[in-house]
């Protein structure tokens, strides 16, 4: 392909990603969430080649803060994708999404990156929705995550013959999550190597009613999201990289609220049907859990991943 016009030096967009929660019991690999908790970045292209990252909040002095960033290796896999000449790029961030606990934090620096790649062409060439699903799938691996951190709300994710599909909802607003985060960490590749290669029919077929129902719950009757987050694909067989997160999600469960892993874990991720159910459950972590766990009542995010794109920030800097 040749290389269309470069993007001008000086050009620069912000974005705003969200967090997001995987699977919500038994939506392996499909069903994800929005979640009110943003990181945003700052990308500059630069006449100089390279990159430089400076990074604030999560990740800090941890992240890589060249090239090898997952961010910067987004927003040249958009610009890649669009045939511009690569251009130096500075990126500043401002990260609040907790890392390697179940919470999209990859999904969501590749969403920033392709979205920031999108901004950047403004005038140039466009990056629609199906090209951005594309590109981020690509990337992570599967939708689940990055679908919801670039469209917001309830979304369900597949595969198809010409590669990733999605369905966004709006969740009922009498949906109230609340996440609980640990100082402890799990990788996600960890995660995935516990389940096996198949299960029982019976799971598969308890699984396929549950995730039914669950989408049902979660756009109309909350009431019944306890019997809609029951699971049999995934979070037996990883509870032994995670045993305090099984055993507080079994106690939660037991007190009649709909907890599960988050993602890959080893967060946990309660649906209350009402915002009391928030506070049950966080006095209940707060009495039981052994470690250290932090409680974040969240809304979910309606929006999903947004851009400024350079003219709009070039009028107003702040």
């Amino acid at each position: 392909m040749t290389a269309r016009s470069a993007v001008p030096a000086g050009r620069a967009v912000r974005v705003r990603v969200p967090a997001t929660s995987a699977n919500l019991g038994p939506g392996f690999d499909s069903l994800g969430l929005a979640l009110s908790v943003y990181d945003e970045v700052v990308v500059r292209v630069r006449p100089e080649p390279g990159a430089t990252v400076t990074v604030e909040g999560v990740g800090a002095g941890e992240v890589a803060t060249d090239d090898t960033n997952l961010v910067v290796q987004a927003v040249r896999r958009g610009l890649a994708h669009a045939g511009v000449e690569q251009p130096g790029l500075d990126l500043h961030a401002v990260n609040a999404i907790a890392h390697g606990r179940g919470m999209g934090s990859s999904a969501a620096a590749i969403v920033a990156g392709l979205m920031a790649a999108r901004g950047l062409l403004e005038g140039i060439v466009d990056l629609d929705a199906s090209t951005l699903l594309t590109l981020a799938t690509e990337m992570e691996g599967h939708p689940d995550n990055v679908a919801p951190a670039l469209f917001g709300g309830l979304t369900i994710a597949w595969m198809t013959a010409d590669g990733p599909a999605v369905k966004r909802l709006l969740v009922h607003r009498g949906v109230s999550p609340v996440v609980f985060v640990p100082a402890s960490t799990l990788s996600t590749k960890l995660a995935r190597s516990l389940q096996p290669a198949s299960v029982p029919h019976e799971d598969a077929a308890f699984n396929v009613s549950r995730s039914a129902l669950l989408v049902a719950a979660l756009i109309q009757s909350p009431e019944l999201l306890l019997a809609a987050t029951e699971d049999r694909l995934h979070q037996s067989y990883r509870a032994s990289a995670m045993p305090e997160t099984d055993a507080l999600i079994a106690l939660l469960r037991q007190h009649g609220l709909a907890a599960v892993v988050s993602g890959a874990g080893p967060s946990l991720l309660v649906l209350g049907s009402d915002p009391s159910q928030r506070l049950t459950a966080a006095d209940l972590v707060q009495r039981h859990a052994q470690g250290d766990w932090r409680a974040l009542m969240l809304a979910v995010d309606l929006g999903g991943a947004t851009v400024v794109p350079h003219s709009a920030l070039e009028a107003d800097p702040a």
